[in-house]
């Protein structure tokens, strides 16, 4: 049976749309939030008492933006939670990928075993009451070096993840050349293998930024009112009675508190494009 015209077009139609109605339905998924929270935080107090989408009167966003950056201690904070952040992004990357080659390259059972170890922390919840227990026992218990140890450990298993199977689409042969040429285990990898895996990296890094910038979970557990970040310290000004159904200025820590993330993920964003397309390119 041949179908009919109406239903040809029918399906024309709904194929051009589909495109359409997919980008809508994702802009008012990401932009009404977001909407919610700019207009909140722009409002006075008396007309934030309950958020609402309606624009405010008179925008305040940079008169509330300024009193929290200097009321809440927002310095403090964005300095504890860099303190933090960069340490474990950068040894759960280097360490990650340096085990992933390893991991990718050894094509045995003892590999094949370590790394589904390696990976088991993605779907393994970590106990919390037995890392603080020790952290308390090493003595790490309220520091950051303990705080960037759990992350690291949480982490680690996403980065070799990740990297493993990226690492096993690149030829060998790039790397057998390299040691003919003399180059050692370390020039190999800093030379040929790091470079190549810039993609996943950068989409690694955007990530473990989100999780460890905006964790609240782990770090009240760890590092309780020792070290202060921008969640707990979001937490305790939310929690203050100064702040309390405060929402334009509880609005505006949440923006300061994402202009970081916006800058990395673009940042990474473009090495994501830079690598894929100068890949293509060789």
């Amino acid at each position: 049976m041949n179908a009919s015209p109406n239903g040809l077009s029918d399906a024309r139609i709904w194929t051009r749309l589909q495109p359409v109605v997919a980008t809508a339905l994702v802009a008012a998924l990401i932009g009404i939030p977001l909407w919610l929270v700019v207009a909140t935080a722009g409002k006075s107090q008396s007309e934030a008492i309950k958020p609402d989408l309606s624009p405010p009167t008179d925008w305040r966003l940079l008169e509330n933006l300024t009193q929290i950056w200097t009321d809440a201690k927002v310095p403090a904070a964005f300095l504890g939670s860099l303190l933090i952040l960069v340490p474990t992004v950068a040894g759960v990357l280097v360490c990650g990928s340096m085990a992933a080659w390893v991991l990718a390259r050894r094509a045995t059972r003892f590999t094949a075993f370590l790394y589904a170890i390696a990976i088991s922390g993605i779907v393994l919840p970590p106990a919390v009451v037995t890392v603080v227990l020790l952290l308390r026992q090493l003595g790490l218990a309220g520091t950051a070096v303990g705080m960037i140890g759990v992350y690291m450990g949480i982490y680690l298993s996403t980065v070799v993840f990740f990297v493993t199977g990226f690492v096993r689409t690149i030829p060998v042969s790039l790397e057998e050349a390299a040691r003919i040429d003399g180059a050692g285990p370390l020039l190999v990898f800093r030379r040929v293998v790091l470079p190549l895996l810039r993609p996943v990296l950068a989409t690694a890094t955007i990530l473990i930024c989100l999780y460890v910038w905006n964790d609240v979970f782990y770090a009240f557990f760890v590092v309780g009112g020792r070290l202060d970040t921008l969640p707990l310290n979001l937490f305790r000004v939310a929690s203050a009675g100064l702040y309390l159904n405060n929402w334009h200025l509880i609005f505006a820590y949440v923006i300061l508190m994402s202009l970081p993330l916006i800058v990395v993920f673009a940042v990474a964003q473009r090495k994501i494009i830079s690598g894929i397309t100068s890949g293509a390119v060789k």
